[in-house]
């Protein structure tokens, strides 16, 4: 048996809510339709931890070949979006693209845990999307900080799903109506318990952090107009649009966007034999 609750704006406050069929219903027995309710992140994190490969298809898609264990970037908590929200692609940056991902929400304090023992320190288990401005690869793709951590490129939500199983579950993210990934859970190298206790061994998750489990084939660049939708199997669907922000790329601080062929073949796909071995083009930073 699973149970999904949200976070909603409510009479202008922010209120947990359970969902029961199309109504979502507050502890003081308020009800909103679904269809209505103003969505906020489900859960306030202290940080957000992402895997960089982890889908069979996507190894084989770019490839590649797994590392003996996991590697790791960071999302900062004011990447931080919603179910409906928009995602904001900044002025002068062009690669936005799209990874639907599993989010996995820790519901207990966890430290030097087995990955035996890293289903009970889960609270369940959300649907996040992990966008990338792939224009700043070239000078970030170690960190990954710039192409992963721009404001409102986390989008997680609708809610948290409680009791689900992540085994066997399909994943896709579809864009204006259209098919772009379609991957399956057991083709995770890692699974949601591994991931957890892996993190665990150093760094002391709370209540509220969330992991990101990776990504299946066929990552793409999307656009502002575009509905971006990711549908995952008894967790529902996550729906943002993409809209550019009023704000242009500060060109007088910092690495400014490029359009070297390593960012053209991650944000489009292909010539994937020569990452790694290109040189990065720095010729348009500060």
């Amino acid at each position: 048996m699973t149970t999904e609750y949200r976070r909603i704006l409510l009479d202008g406050n922010a209120v947990d809510v359970r969902r029961e069929g199309e109504t979502l219903v507050a502890g003081d027995g308020r009800t909103v339709a679904v269809a209505d309710a103003t969505h906020l992140p489900p859960v306030t994190p202290s940080k957000i931890v992402c895997v960089h490969l982890n889908y069979s298809s996507r190894v084989e898609e770019m490839m590649t070949t797994l590392p003996p264990a996991p590697t790791y970037f960071h999302k900062p908590v004011s990447a931080l979006n919603a179910h409906e929200s928009a995602v904001v692609r900044p002025q002068g940056c062009k690669w936005l693209n799209y990874e639907g991902e599993i989010a996995i929400v820790i519901g207990r304090t966890a430290r030097n845990i087995s990955p035996e023992e890293a289903g009970d320190y889960i609270r369940g288990y959300s649907i996040g999307n992990d966008y990338g401005l792939h224009d700043f690869r070239d000078t970030d793709s170690g960190s990954m900080l710039r192409v992963k951590g721009a404001d409102t490129l986390c989008p997680i939500g609708p809610g948290i799903v409680e009791g689900w199983d992540f085994r066997d579950k399909r994943i896709r993210t579809i864009v204006n109506g259209e098919v772009r990934q379609d991957g399956n859970t057991n083709e995770m190298k890692w699974d949601m318990h591994y991931l957890v206790a892996d993190i665990a061994r150093t760094i002391t998750l709370h209540p509220g952090d969330i992991l990101m489990s990776g990504t299946p084939a066929i990552s793409r660049t999307v656009y502002p107009g575009d509905v971006v939708e990711v549908e995952v199997e008894g967790l529902g669907t996550l729906r943002n649009h993409i809209v550019e922000g009023p704000t242009p790329i500060r060109s007088d601080v910092g690495a400014q966007p490029t359009e070297s062929e390593e960012v053209l073949s991650t944000a489009k796909g292909g010539d994937w034999e020569f990452r790694g071995i290109r040189k990065p083009d720095l010729s348009n930073t500060h």
